[in-house]
């Protein structure tokens, strides 16, 4: 692929940090390492590179008349459901070609039960669930338990701790009570799905969207088994355990519940899809991810990439190649 100017998007924590805001609220803005990597990668692979920034840097830039041959976008934005939309907005106002989904799909996908409504509304699995936007939908609530509870529009793991799975009514009402307090917005509450957890990675666009590895997450130490907590993501090292899956018949549905499920989201370029297992070792749609982690050494996609013989500069060669022939460039 030809040479691009790229210009790169991003909320850095260190920014925000410095700006007051606690360690939580930052935690799916990508560090200065990350940040780092990436463009040194793109570098690597022939392109040149400007750090633009946060969202309002990059309108006001582009208010000014700056253009770039593309954007890549890794900026979460700060604040309200829509906040994963807010870079790919300012660049298709502007006309600015960018890297991964547009506004839509990152807006939709952020939201986890309306992602839930159209995945299942394509006939794959998903387990069943409900919202709770105050502490009176508890009581309507009739999915049988254990339950599962997190906050609807939240990444990284952010509100999902030993807690989050419930066996009684009264555990969920107090964990939801803490959880309205904390997060201010709507909670998923789904059946537990007790089987393995799963990754997927997905990089292409239409037809040509391909997976590149399903991966299975198990939790090896420490004292939430369950799932992906944010502890568990935190201390990835010692608590958990990343297996590339190839050749049994439960990785081969993934792949196609993964695949279908990016296609349905209309995810573009790459995305990263996490599934679990129900009971009867189905894999059900838990979410798109299709801003995903791109840490080159912690982040679940490039980790599924490297155990597939993928490099972390090819696998964001394949992003940029699929962004540029969608974009004809």
């Amino acid at each position: 692929m030809k040479s691009l100017r790229i210009a790169l998007t991003y909320d850095r924590k260190e920014d925000y940090l410095a700006a007051g805001f606690t360690p939580e609220a930052v935690m799916e803005f990508d560090s200065e390492e990350t940040i780092a990597a990436i463009e040194l990668s793109l570098l690597g692979l022939g392109h040149q590179v400007l750090r633009v920034g946060r969202g309002t840097d990059l309108a006001r830039r582009l208010g000014a008349g700056e253009r770039w041959d593309l954007v890549f976008n890794l900026a979460e934005g700060v604040s309200g459901r829509s906040r994963e939309a807010q870079v790919p907005a300012v660049c298709e106002l502007f006309g600015q070609p960018y890297t991964f989904s547009d506004p839509l799909t990152c807006a939709v996908t952020l939201d986890k039960p309306l992602a839930k409504r159209l995945v299942r509304d394509h006939g794959l699995p998903t387990a069943e669930f409900a919202i709770v936007e105050d502490l009176a939908d508890v009581e309507k609530l009739s999915i049988a338990g254990p339950l599962f509870v997190k906050p609807a529009a939240e990444g990284s793991s952010k509100g999902i701790t030993g807690r989050s799975k419930v066996e009684t009514r009264a555990e969920l009402l107090a964990v939801c009570a803490e959880l309205l307090g904390a997060f201010h917005q709507p909670l998923l509450v789904e059946s537990f799905l007790p089987g393995r957890e799963l990754t997927v990675g997905i990089v292409g666009n239409g037809d040509a969207a391909g997976v590149l590895g399903v991966m299975e997450i198990s939790f090896v130490d420490g004292d939430e088994r369950y799932a992906y907590t944010a502890a568990n993501k935190g201390e990835w090292e010692t608590r958990v355990a990343y297996q590339l899956l190839n050749g049994e018949p439960m990785a081969e549905r993934a792949r196609q519940i993964a695949l279908a499920a990016y296609r349905a989201l209309s995810c573009r370029d790459a995305a990263r899809i996490d599934l679990r297992c129900d009971a009867a070792g189905e894999p059900c749609f838990l979410e798109a991810n299709p801003l995903p982690g791109l840490h080159p050494r912690i982040g679940d996609l490039p980790i599924l990439s490297r155990l597939a013989g993928i490099s972390h500069p090819e696998l964001l060669g394949r992003i940029v190649a699929a962004a540029g022939e969608r974009w004809g460039l």
